[in-house]
């Protein structure tokens, strides 16, 4: 009952908070004019969701099913694990979203429980307010110029491309595991040169979003290479994603290529995942969980590359 209770109370703590922002912001405080902006971006997905998925909303609502993979996805996403990889997987064991809708779905979906975490963990951890609106800057415009691209690519081009990141978000998972994707530095910004290598960085990073590689795990590495922080990776990670994927969703939306059933499963199964993990579990062993994913995630990579070849086969 005590830890309910200190739940609600973070909780209510959060919104005052984003209910407080506009005088914040209006006192020069860097921090609070990310937040507003970010509701700002909330506003345009929620007008783009709106006004492009009329069309699909014949698909009917999202199942028990679609909620509990948004639940578990993003409670573990919270943590550290990501989404992208473990939604993938699940999306193609279970046969619940055709292959060249699967990056479209887990963008829109997974975008409202990443504005969640963002706000939890913007402002909640210290790192440099320069660094970090450049390197989520940075992020924005990599997953734009990325999703104009991949929202038409042909089915076999994303099982290639998805296959391949499937791959590397295994290995992913096991630098992780095994320490070599780790922050021993403990700056909480950077300058010069490392400033430059993180915003390039995250630009790479947020247009492989775009295409299904989850960000989470590539941008602690890079975080640790340019000397900064773990714990000031959170804010810059989910930051990052909650921007990108609100400003990425539009080219997804337009050319239709999601599952409407799915997206809105994640979204709404998602949010209570995200506010469990970030403020009433915080801490939890996830190694051996990790290990799992990546096992999983290896499986499943090696199935989509499968499938491609097995259609460019039948093709010729």
């Amino acid at each position: 009952m005590t830890q309910i209770t200190a739940f609600l109370e973070e909780l209510s703590l959060l919104f005052q908070k984003i209910a407080g922002l506009p005088s914040g912001a209006a006192q020069g405080d860097p921090i609070a004019w990310l937040l507003l902006a970010l509701i700002g971006f909330v506003v345009f997905y929620l007008v783009t969701v709106y006004r492009g998925s009329k069309a699909k909303r014949g698909e009917g609502a999202p199942g028990p099913v679609h909620l509990l993979i948004g639940f578990i996805t993003n409670f573990f996403d919270t943590l550290g694990i990501g989404s992208y990889a473990t939604s993938t997987a699940v999306f193609r064991a279970w046969k619940i979203v055709k292959d060249e809708w699967i990056p479209g779905t887990l963008n829109i979906g997974h975008t409202l429980p990443t504005v969640t975490q963002a706000f939890i963990f913007i402002g909640a951890v210290l790192v440099d307010p320069v660094t970090l609106v450049l390197m989520i800057l940075a992020a924005i415009v990599g997953a734009v110029a990325g999703a104009r691209h991949v929202a038409n690519w042909p089915r076999r081009n994303i099982q290639l491309g998805m296959g391949t990141a499937l791959f590397i978000g295994a290995f992913l998972f096991a630098g992780k595991n095994l320490g070599y994707i780790t922050s021993t530095g403990d700056a909480v910004g950077v300058t010069g040169g490392m400033l430059v290598l993180g915003v390039l960085g995250n630009i790479f990073l947020g247009a492989l979003m775009t295409l299904g590689v989850g960000l989470y795990a590539p941008c602690m590495l890079l975080i640790s290479a340019i000397g900064m922080s773990e714990k000031a990776a959170f804010p810059i990670m989910m930051g990052s994603c909650a921007f990108l994927m609100t400003g990425a969703t539009k080219p997804f939306v337009t050319a239709g290529s999601y599952s409407y059933k799915a997206m809105l499963g994640l979204a709404l199964g998602g949010i209570p995942g995200s506010l469990i993990a970030g403020l009433w579990v915080k801490n939890m062993d996830v190694v051996t969980l990790r290990w799992g994913v990546a096992v999983v995630v290896l499986y499943t990579g090696i199935m989509m590359l499968r499938t491609a070849a097995q259609e460019h086969k039948k093709a010729e």
